[in-house]
């Protein structure tokens, strides 16, 4: 009789033990929440110095589309065939020296004999004739090629008159001086070539880049820094008397 009166005693003791139990853990979850601190190697990632101050992907920056998979390599075959056919442009109007006239009259020279030898002679060979398609440009096409290149030159026009109306120093350089960089390019190489470099440049540093961008990163922050530093000195030095030349002409 009193083991029967002791078990329900201690099933009741039990019970409430586990309540407290289930009790302080339930309550040591948020403190266990609480106490979780964000990773430190997201909070570095964020923040991380970006090239150029982007927040941004490669392929964004570039446009996105097929356009970047073309300059990121996405799909090989496709950009390696892209570069090797401007190369084969570049050595065929560069290195041989064959002009762009000869080229397309040679062309179409080829192109209309082939089809009207096969369009006279298929009875003689047992073939079909051939099927010659009808080519022609889309009207809406070149009118969005057109408008596109109509608001590109106009904002250069504006970029330029806002420099020459004399109100931004620095842009004023910076023009001065890539245009200057430019026509020094421009006696080293033909238009051509530059845009052939140029075409390079796009299929080579922005993959390169994306691979790499951890490193270059860290080496272009401190480049931009000692560029801002030397920059702020120019200014205290040269460009802060301008200025105030330049105000005391026009109070004069």
């Amino acid at each position: 009789m009193a083991e029967q009166s002791e078990s329900p005693v201690e099933s009741i003791m039990e019970k409430i033990s586990e309540k407290i139990h289930h009790h302080e853990s339930s309550s040591s979850d948020p403190e266990s929440d609480s106490d979780k601190k964000p990773d430190p190697s997201e909070s570095m990632k964020a923040k991380i110095w970006r090239l150029f101050g982007r927040e941004k992907p490669v392929h964004h920056v570039l446009g996105g589309g097929k356009p970047a998979d073309v300059f990121l390599w996405r799909n090989k075959k496709v950009s390696a065939g892209v570069l090797g056919f401007v190369t084969a442009i570049w050595v065929l109007f560069e290195l041989i020296e064959y002009h762009l006239l000869t080229l397309v009259c040679h062309i179409l020279i080829l192109s209309v004999a082939l089809l009207f030898l096969w369009s006279n002679a298929h009875t003689f060979i047992n073939k079909s004739p051939p099927c010659i398609p009808e080519v022609h440009l889309p009207e809406k096409l070149v009118l969005q090629v057109a408008s596109a290149l109509c608001v590109e030159i106009n904002s250069v026009f504006s970029g330029l008159r806002c420099v020459a109306a004399g109100k931004d120093l620095k842009k004023f350089l910076m023009v001065i001086a890539g245009l200057w960089v430019l026509s020094i390019v421009g006696t080293w190489c033909h238009f051509l070539t530059l845009f052939y470099i140029c075409f390079v440049l796009l299929h080579t540093v922005p993959v390169l880049y994306e691979k790499y961008e951890d490193k270059v990163d860290p080496l272009a922050e401190k480049a931009m820094f000692e560029i801002k530093k030397q920059y702020a000195v120019f200014d205290a030095k040269v460009l802060s008397k301008i200025q105030v030349a330049s105000l005391k002409a026009k109070r004069v």
